[in-house]
């Protein structure tokens, strides 16, 4: 198989766990009816979307011109719409991607590239890998070559956190109600149809599809030739034939281990055709100049001009070493839904009803989103030389033994025999150590990663459908461990009736409170674990003790914390 379609196979796996987690369907209603309402902080907040400042404050500033036209953009701004587009990293590929700033618009008189120009953006948090997936909405100058506001300068390793800024200036279809139709232009499509899909959103037919170039006439079954092209390896074809000069041997400089440029080419999800279009909108230049990051070490470098065209050249830094800004990858990369609906096992009603308007034009309007947690199946497991069913009923990992059979095999473990079968798969699900069936662990990332992206109510609709509360990741971690993430007010009073221990320790010893001081839980939380009795003098494998991990993440606001571990365990303070 090519590598760029092994790619694209694991591509597409992480793009339905996306669009399953990362906005979930009462978010969207949410976000939905204050934005109707015309109340944008209350949208933002539906969105779990942080505002930093006050429109007054901006009046005061810049004038009232341009607070008027900040504000024209909040009411048209969908935030639901933003996390949906919003570029995904890491390796279950849900996560935002840390520390970047997407630029919404900008304002005043310095122009799309001056430095001091004001301009609304968005954030994610540079610790998004265990962090919230809350994201921040702010109103200041930003450098658009390489934005360095939210890096972590204190961590050792922070030229990998690099907050590179993404324009979405000219994508306004990427977050403004008012011309997100446009996304079915924008992905290349026409009045009817996008590449692949009938206007009702169902795949293409195979016999459909163009066997040679259709031309410029053609432009959505060009699209699909170049796209086809590409997705076959035929690299250097793809570029010729969407008439974008490629130079991939122009990189001298080749790390061990890493594949060659036309490999990596074929493994990024390319929209060739739509290139050109997008660097024309750049303005205000003679030739537009943009980097696409091709991994950690090396870029893409695309120039444009109106003589010569698109000339296309690897090159063996960093996008972020370059003087050239960084193309934003919703204007390079295929729009990831039109690959899910061509797959065919994603439905165009699971899509955010805004896309599903604009990329199925033949289709009613959906207004649902993605669908809500189903009760999960039963799981076949391998016990004793024959086939059972293990299933989630009240709570629990119901397995088909008796209770003599229980005590039998808690007798032998007693004992240090191994525990196989049933039990063994009851026993992983609830240490987190051991091995799961596949469709188990399925359904534990589909727990862990909900409440990755805060989605207490789909947590709380798993556990009202019967799934053991008492599981723990490959980390040891419990649920508890995420309630930084989530609702403790509803989540933690549930948990510990379900008897979950507020001091369990993860495999490196940290309890819940240690992660809630560690990755900015909020100060309700705190308090909320302190009286469920949690202990403030633990400390973890790594000798961290809850002061220092205060320290270690300036929280000022946990004085009372600290306050109390002096009076009882001083010698926790020496740090």
């Amino acid at each position: 198989m090519p590598q760029g379609n092994i790619a694209a196979g694991s591509r597409l796996a992480r793009l339905r766990r996306i669009r399953r987690y990362a906005v979930p369907r009462w978010m969207i209603e949410r976000a939905t009816e204050r934005r109707l309402a015309g109340d944008w902080r209350g949208a933002c907040a539906a969105a779990a979307v942080d505002v930093t400042f006050d429109l007054d404050d901006i009046a005061a500033r810049y004038g009232a011109e341009v607070a008027a036209a900040v504000e024209d953009d909040l009411l048209h701004l969908a935030p639901d719409l933003v996390r949906w587009h919003a570029p995904r990293v890491g390796p279950s590929g849900t996560t935002l991607q840390p520390g970047g700033a997407l630029i919404l618009n900008h304002y005043g008189a310095h122009g799309l590239e001056g430095r001091a120009a004001p301009r609304l953006y968005i954030t994610a948090h540079p610790w998004l890998f265990q962090t919230s997936q809350r994201l921040t909405l702010y109103f200041a100058p930003v450098d658009m070559r390489r934005d360095a506001v939210h890096m972590c300068d204190d961590y050792p390793f922070n030229q990998f956190w690099r907050g590179i800024a993404q324009s979405w200036v000219r994508a306004r279809h990427l977050w403004d109600v008012r011309r997100a139709h446009e996304l079915r232009r924008r992905c290349g499509g026409d009045d009817e149809r996008v590449p692949f899909l009938e206007p009702d959103g169902t795949p293409r037919a195979a016999a459909k599809l163009p066997t040679s170039d259709p031309g410029a006439d053609d432009p959505v079954g060009h699209a699909e030739w170049v796209t086809m092209l590409h997705e076959r390896g035929e690299v250097e074809a793809a570029f010729t034939a969407a008439g974008i000069a490629l130079e991939p041997e122009s990189v001298e400089y080749q790390r061990d281990n890493e594949v060659g440029s036309l490999d990596r080419l074929a493994r990024m999800p390319l929209a060739l055709t739509r290139l050109e279009p997008e660097l024309r909108r750049a303005p205000g230049r003679p030739a537009a100049r943009f980097a696409i990051p091709c991994g950690a070490f090396s870029t893409l470098l695309l120039e444009h001009d109106g003589d010569r065209g698109v000339r296309a050249e690897m090159g063996a830094m960093p996008a972020w070493d370059y003087t050239e800004p960084v193309l934003a990858e919703a204007r390079w990369q295929r729009l990831p839904d039109i690959d899910l609906l061509r797959e065919g096992r994603t439905p165009p009603e699971w899509l955010h009803p805004l896309v599903h308007d604009a990329l199925c034009p033949a289709r009613p309007s959906s207004g649902v989103g993605p669908p809500e947690p189903e009760r999960p199946d039963p799981v076949r497991v391998r016990c004793r030389g024959d086939w059972h069913e293990v299933a989630f009923e009240g709570g629990a990992l119901r397995l088909p033994h008796s209770a003599e059979e229980r005590k039998r095999e808690e007798a032998l473990a007693a004992l240090g025999g191994a525990v196989g079968g049933c039990f063994a798969v009851q026993k992983a699900w609830r240490t987190g150590a051991g091995r799961l069936p596949k469709a188990l662990r399925d359904q534990r990332r589909d727990l862990f990663d909900r409440a990755h992206h805060g989605d207490t109510p789909g947590v709380l609709r798993l556990l009202d459908l019967g799934v053991d509360p008492r599981v723990r990741d490959k980390n040891g971690r419990t649920l508890l461990h995420k309630l930084y993430m989530l609702d403790h007010e509803v989540l933690l009073p549930r948990l510990l009736a379900a008897g979950l221990d507020v001091d369990t320790p993860d495999v490196i010893g940290a309890s819940a409170l240690h992660r809630a001081v560690e990755l900015d839980g909020s100060v309700a939380l705190v308090r909320a674990l302190l009286d469920a009795g949690a202990r403030i003098d633990l400390v973890d494998k790594e000798e961290t003790t809850i002061p220092r991990l205060i320290y270690r993440a300036g929280r000022k606001d946990l004085g009372f914390l600290e306050e109390l571990i002096a009076e009882e365990y001083p010698h926790l303070l020496d740090y």
